[in-house]
């Protein structure tokens, strides 16, 4: 025998003997009952979770030839795991003793990595999965495996491609955020395209904002979301119609798998098939992410309680960080309704997630509960917008893009960010409104009425003898958020003939302090501009508020009024306060500061006094002119505030008749008033009233009389009321837009003057 043909016979036999083995092991495979292997599969895989595992039912091993391999890879069969009746088991402190079972769960094992060290399973389908979800109020729950540790770095690595499931449920108990929900998962019997759930979302949502916001607002709020997504339309076909074939496919398997399951077969493999052959496909495939499942959650989170619809994607895909997972949902939280349609990208890491989202409510403040978001009390609302959202561990974003809405008879919109910061998350943005009414802005500060208040769930009751609002700010959800958002209010109209222009406002909340610097707006041909500091990082609140009026014509101030069509003067006005308290009145009780204005070249008449609502000036108006018309060339007002109690330096109105001073204390404390008013005639002009007038009483009960016991000071000795010094306050405000001399700068002079004779009168005794 030579050498060669010894080398030949040695291979045949080392062949023979290897095909023999390859033969013996495929009839080992396909023959060996592998349900005697369960206790030890149980046992190893109980140990690596960490946690009970069983299989309950029957494991079975088969081969296959591999989907999407090409050459001779393709000839390299997987082997196709199956078992059915699995449990894994909870912590010993859970509620429920199952974390999880399932009917059935099948799996292919990629052969060839297994080479490189890596465990590749192309997909995992289960049937009928019922998963028990819960965490104590100390952090513990029962998602988090406590996996066997080795003390060297495994060479191994896992790689899971898609995963696809039938119906199921979910169940989910949090103490700390106080939830209690149960999701059902269902088959929808053939998938849904993305547009068509789209489509009849957008349908529902506006039915729901019509029912916020009334019919002509929802109309509104329609059309301009419409053309907001018909000018962007272009540009998000071009950037979604990649992959959104791919998700079409994926979703459309995973509908096929879905109605297969209960028949026992692997969803991955029917929905393989069906492709192949085209039996189960429809012959024009939607293009773009379909819909295979169904959703029903109910239940409570964060106390509130919640229930709605959804819908899913069939097919997961885990790896593939492109493919986009629909989503959808339309769930009742309390008075709130949220609803979004959209799409899920990179699963593994909920990274991207872009959605169309609907939002309407009966007050903006409730969505505090459910998010921890401070927003302030509102009418009713309706918004609607694109979501954008990026997860990370502790530091996600959501972007609210481009939304249009409506707030009582207002219109809102813009955009705002919210970032998972440390201390504190921040909300962020830019806010415009078009035509903003100002009745809508009365819940902010709690000066709504009672049936208002009772509609937005607000149980503060506003004393009846009371007038200012004693509604308290909630500081304690100030410290839970930052904020820095910019609103513009291109028009603001609390009458038809008042409108406000061009305000605006940047809000900055810093660590339970807010500030609004400026908060500014044009209104009856001037400007007012405000800057207000409130710290509600202790208690009580502190307060800082400063106001500048300038240049406020009285012919626009009361544009309805024919007394004022004549009139060619203006306000001008300073207010500087501080003050502590945890409400509106609260603050106005220890308000300090200085409050002063001066009004030039006006008219008045009672029936503007009532068109103004001043019920006390309007009875101390009638008790000094009657129901004639008086023309005002000068009224002057400066008031301090100490602790509450205003006190007039300068409180006078000087008329073509009379000259009139008011003196006495104001008090915001208990809103009552003690004034004395004195008219003091000009010279032989006929005045009807030459004793002084009270007025007393609350702002809500005002009491004006004649003071009969006393004399009205003529006109000679108003010099020695000592008003002249504190007018020198005043003179920064006479600062009229023209060249011409203004009333009060002669008023002013005229007493200037007569102080002065009298001072060198006293001087020469």
């Amino acid at each position: 025998m030579t050498l060669t043909r010894a080398i030949g016979k040695s291979a045949a036999w080392i062949v023979g003997i290897v095909a023999v083995l390859i033969a013996a092991a495929g009839v080992f495979l396909f023959t060996f009952d592998w349900n005697r292997a369960k206790p030890w599969v149980n046992e190893q895989v109980s140990v690596a979770l960490g946690r009970p595992f069983a299989i309950n039912g029957d494991i079975k091993v088969g081969w296959r030839r591999p989907d999407g391999e090409t050459g001779w890879r393709a000839w390299v069969p997987w082997p196709s795991f199956s078992a059915t009746q699995i449990e894994i088991g909870n912590p010993d402190w859970a509620k429920s003793p199952k974390f999880a079972t399932l009917d059935s769960a099948h799996f292919d094992l990629a052969i060839l990595p297994l080479l490189a060290h890596e465990i590749v399973i192309p997909s995992i389908d289960v049937v009928n999965p019922a998963i028990d979800l819960e965490r104590l109020a100390d952090g513990r729950n029962t998602w988090t495996f406590q996996f066997k540790q080795s003390s060297q770095p495994s060479t191994w690595k896992v790689r899971l491609d898609s995963f696809g499931f039938a119906k199921g449920t979910v169940a989910y108990r949090d103490a700390i955020t106080k939830a209690d929900l149960t999701v059902a998962i269902d088959t929808l019997g053939q998938p849904i395209p993305l547009g068509d759930v789209l489509k009849e979302q957008e349908q529902t949502s506006r039915a729901a904002s019509a029912q916020r916001v009334g019919k002509r607002g929802a109309a509104q709020l329609s059309a301009k979301a419409n053309a907001e997504a018909a000018s962007s339309a272009s540009a998000a076909q071009a950037a979604s119609g990649a992959s959104s074939v791919v998700a079409g496919a994926a979703a459309s398997a995973a509908s096929a798998s879905a109605s297969s399951a209960s028949k026992g077969a692997p969803a991955s493999k029917v929905a393989a098939a069906s492709g192949a052959s085209g039996a189960a496909v429809p012959a024009a495939k939607p293009a773009g992410p379909t819909y295979a499942f169904g959703l029903k959650v109910d239940g409570r989170y964060k106390n509130v309680p919640i229930n709605g619809t959804g819908k899913i994607g069939g097919v997961l895909a885990v790896q593939n960080a492109t493919q986009p997972f629909p989503l959808q949902a339309d769930v009742k939280a309390g008075d709130t309704r949220l609803a979004i349609v959209g799409t899920l990208t990179d699963p593994m890491h909920l990274a991207a997630l872009d959605l169309r989202l609907w939002l309407q409510g009966t007050s903006m403040s409730h969505l505090y509960a459910l998010t921890g978001i401070t927003l302030p009390d509102t009418p009713p609302y309706a918004t609607e917008g694109r979501l954008i959202g990026n997860f990370k561990p502790h530091a996600s974003t959501f972007r609210y893009e481009n939304f249009n809405g409506r707030v009582g008879g207002s219109d809102l919109g813009g955009t705002l960010t919210y970032a998972q910061l440390q201390p504190r998350p921040k909300l962020s943005g830019e806010l415009v409104s078009n035509l903003l009414q100002f009745s809508d802005l009365a819940p902010v500060i709690g000066a709504d009425t009672a049936a208002s208040k009772a509609k937005r769930g607000d149980t503060t009751h506003q004393p009846p003898g009371r007038v200012l609002p004693v509604e308290t700010f909630r500081t304690d959800r100030w410290r839970a958020l930052d904020a820095d958002v910019k609103f513009t209010g291109r028009k603001l109209i609390k009458s038809a003939n008042l409108p406000v222009t061009n305000l605006y406002t940047h809000i900055v909340m810093q660590d339970g302090v807010l500030s609004l610097e400026p908060l500014q707006f044009g209104v009856a041909g001037g400007t007012l501009a405000t800057t207000a500091h409130l710290d509600g990082s202790g208690a009580p609140l502190k307060g800082r508020f400063t106001v500048a009026a300038r240049h406020l014509k009285l012919k626009q101030l009361f544009p309805t009024q024919k007394v004022m069509q004549s009139a060619l003067g203006e306000i001008n006005g300073d207010a500087s306060l501080s003050a502590t308290g945890n409400s509106p009145a609260a603050l106005a009780a220890t308000s300090n500061g200085e409050v002063k204005a001066l009004v030039t070249d006006g008219r008045i008449s009672r029936l503007l006094m009532e068109a103004a609502g001043l019920n006390v000036a309007n009875v101390v108006y009638e008790k000094l002119f009657g129901n004639n018309d008086v023309k005002i060339n000068c009224a002057a007002i400066d008031f301090v505030a100490t602790n509450g109690i205003l006190d007039p330096k300068v409180f006078a109105l000087d008329t073509d008749d009379a000259l009139i001073n008011v003196d006495g204390p104001i008090s915001l404390r208990d809103e009552t008033l003690n004034l004395k008013i004195h008219p003091h005639t000009k010279g032989f002009r006929i005045f009807s009233l030459r004793s002084p007038l009270y007025a007393k009483g609350t702002f809500k009960n005002p009491d004006v009389g004649v003071d009969a016991g006393a004399l009205a000071l003529r006109a000679g000795a108003m010099v020695g009321l000592g008003l002249i010094n504190p007018f020198a306050a005043l003179i920064p405000l006479i600062a009229p837009s023209n060249n011409k001399d203004v009333p009060c700068s002669a008023l002013f002079g005229q007493m200037n003057a007569k102080a002065a004779q009298k001072a060198a009168a006293k001087a020469g005794k």
